[in-house]
This record gives structure tokens, C-alpha cells and sequence, in this order.
């Protein structure tokens, strides 16, 4: 009796007869309220619930971006093995976030935790709940740089760049963000 090899689309994920392929997902976290440092330890200890973590980068203090007048953020990029469907994972992460304090009372104000989905294997997910890729990773330096520490030569699915390259492209003046050394 042989093995049926055929897969077929689900989704944005895909079933190959009785189970399903894990796609690699890179996560941005970030913090600037209480501890920061613990709050992205907490938030990395909780990502076991969404997979198995297969990369982490460094940390990095970076300047707040869109609404400047807050405390800085502590950032780092994941990579994790997932099984999940990405409305699946969005639900949760939204989860983990709300489980450490995150409150959505003021857009991109302060906050313990930030969750972002960046990249979903090669997927490209555009509803109104959810896009994949993030629509301004490859604009923020406090995403590319821990991701290029990790992944610099991931592709863009859309954009068909690398991290590295989108790196490169940012103007010198774009947001600060420094590697992290706690005191």
C-alpha cells in the first residue's frame, strides 16, 4: 500500500493527507512599558504555544516611531516552526498579548507587549483582520535589523528583496535603534 503524496491548498497553509506542513513564521516583539526586558522574556517563554522557536535575535533599544512622545521599546525578531493557520496564530498571539497586560485603548501608544506577525513562509495573507507580510516591515529599521541578525537573506515575498537589501534602502535618518546592553 503506497503513500498518497498530493497536497492540497487550505488556506494559506497545506494539508498533505493527515497532516499539516509547518510553515517558518518571523515574529517582531517589542515593549516599553514596566520591564521591558522581562516583558520580551515572558513573551519569548510564551511562544512555545504557537510552535517551536527555531531562531531569536539579539535585543535592541529602539525610538519610538509614529507616535513619538513615549518611552523607547525594547525590540527582537523570532522565528518559529507553526503548524497553525495564520488567523490561527493572529488569534494567538492577540491572546499572549492580552494574557500580559496589553490594553488597545490608544493606537501605536505605549504598551508591555506588541506581537507582529512579519513574515508567514511565503504566504501572502491581505484581509481586512490581517496582512502578511506586515505592510511597513521593510520600512522600520527596529524590524529589519533584528531580522537581518537572523535571516538576512530572506526574501520578501512581494517585494522579492532581501532583508538584507531592505535594510540597506532605509535612509540613515530612519529611526534610531541601537543593540541593547542592560546596566
Amino acid at each position: 500500500m503506497g503513500v498518497e503524496r498530493g497536497t492540497s491548498s487550505f488556506g494559506n497553509a497545506q494539508i498533505a493527507k493527515g497532516f499539516l506542513v509547518k510553515k517558518t513564521v518571523y515574529l517582531s516583539l517589542g515593549s516599553n512599558l514596566g520591564d521591558r526586558a522581562a516583558n520580551l522574556k515572558t513573551a519569548v517563554e510564551h511562544m512555545g504555544e504557537l510552535g517551536a522557536m527555531v531562531g531569536r535575535s539579539s535585543l535592541y533599544e529602539t525610538e519610538p516611531v509614529e507616535m513619538e512622545r513615549q518611552p523607547w521599546f525594547l525590540n527582537c525578531v523570532v522565528a518559529i516552526e507553526t503548524e497553525l493557520m495564520p488567523r490561527q496564530l493572529l488569534a494567538r498571539i492577540l491572546a499572549i498579548e492580552q494574557r500580559m497586560g496589553r490594553r488597545r485603548t490608544q493606537p501605536k501608544g505605549p504598551r508591555p507587549i506588541d506581537i507582529d506577525i512579519l513574515l508567514f513562509g511565503g504566504s501572502v495573507v491581505d484581509t481586512p483582520a490581517l496582512s502578511i507580510p506586515h505592510p511597513s516591515m521593510h520600512e522600520r529599521r527596529f524590524v529589519l535589523e533584528p531580522l537581518a541578525e537572523i535571516a538576512p537573506d530572506l526574501r520578501h515575498p512581494v517585494f522579492k528583496k532581501t532583508v538584507r537589501e531592505m535594510l540597506a534602502a532605509l535612509s540613515p535618518k530612519n529611526d534610531a535603534v541601537r543593540k541593547w546592553k542592560p546596566e
